[in-house]
């Protein structure tokens, strides 16, 4: 038997650790070398422990060694999969052709180095080495990076400082088109769903300017087009507001917002327009917004008549900054895609 003598500190500590050590094996240890420290017997500790009688004597052997301190190590036996050999030329491998599938990359990996593996143990290899299923996004064609990110710097950022200082208000125009037509989404479901079509192409438009900062929403609806009147219209709602500041509407190249008619009613009502760079959709906040209507009410969704399909589209619409606010606060953030560093597929 090993006989071991514990003085008073060493006692509170182990009484201390093997309840409050963050690792439960370490608790275990502790729990061990503090009933040692009571004198009760080795067999009693066993069965009170739940740990065999070599594995007590290996604790109290650490103990001796280096004392408490000893007994906080904890050592796992952590087997390499064979694919860690091969880790690196993989990992560059795959940064350059992204597999599109868990079976192309199981099929890629036996290639290059010969193992092969489960589609589930692939799956946690990708996992293991930071790869993610993502979705792939699209740079518009003709979209000229070094403007945007020009465009970001010099212009949109320092009135965005500008409003979230107060000095200013900022609001990120756009029109969405929304058809009376399936929006097909994804659903758990017992085996495949099908929604019905309605008949005809009813459209209902929505002219929209986003406040940057509190997320309210000003919009001009109808059922037939939107035009420079349109957004005169909108122009005079927003200056109706009153709200003290500057204030800048942030808008594509549309020709019906870009031209003589609406720039000389924002030149009337004291409004700046800044527009955006040609094929910018990702530097304009209220694209995020259309993408979350249609989440909300209506992916997987059958409206039967339109009207109920408008009303739909309204009613979430009218509670960006009430009953959705938390979702859009962390959703409508002033972060921008940026093409610049983006990483772009290979033809």
């Amino acid at each position: 038997m090993i006989k071991l003598g514990f003085t008073e500190a060493e006692k509170q500590m182990l009484n201390y650790e093997r309840y409050h050590h963050p690792h439960p094996r370490v608790q275990r240890k502790m729990e061990a070398l503090w009933l040692k420290s009571q004198k009760v017997a080795h067999s009693e500790i066993s069965r009170l422990t739940g740990i065999s009688s070599t594995t007590l004597t290996s604790y109290l052997r650490e103990y001796q060694k280096g004392g408490i301190e000893a007994l906080k190590t904890v050592r796992f036996h952590r087997p390499q999969s064979e694919l860690s050999k091969h880790r690196g030329t993989l990992e560059a491998y795959f940064r350059e052709h992204p597999p599109a599938s868990t079976k192309q990359a199981m099929a890629t990996i036996e290639t290059l180095t010969g193992v092969r593996r489960s589609p589930n143990r692939v799956r946690l290899f990708l996992k293991h080495i930071g790869l993610k299923f993502r979705k792939v996004g699209m740079i518009p064609a003709k979209a000229d990076v070094e403007v945007q990110e020009t465009f970001k710097t010099t212009e949109l950022e320092p009135r965005l400082e500008e409003a979230q200082a107060g000095k200013r208000a900022v609001f990120f125009v756009d029109a969405a088109h929304f058809v009376l037509a399936p929006f097909l989404g994804m659903l758990w479901c017992f085996k495949r769903m099908f929604i019905r079509a309605p008949a005809g192409r009813q459209r209902f438009n929505v002219l929209g300017a986003l406040n940057a900062i509190t997320h309210e929403l000003v919009m001009v609806t109808n059922d037939t087009y939107i035009t420079a009147c349109t957004v005169c219209e909108l122009l005079r709602q927003i200056a109706a507001l009153q709200l003290g500041v500057p204030i800048t509407l942030v808008l594509d190249n549309a020709r019906y917002q870009r031209c003589q008619l609406v720039e000389a009613l924002a030149a009337t009502l004291q409004i700046e327009l800044l527009y955006l760079p040609a094929y910018s959709p990702n530097l304009n906040l209220i694209e995020r917004l259309w993408k979350f209507v249609k989440k909300k009410c209506l992916y997987s969704v059958y409206y039967s008549h339109f009207k109920d399909f408008k009303q739909a589209i309204t009613n979430c619409l009218m509670q960006t900054h009430t009953t959705y606010k938390k979702e859009l606060d962390s959703l409508l953030t002033l972060r921008f895609q940026s093409f610049k560093e983006s990483q772009i597929m290979a033809a």
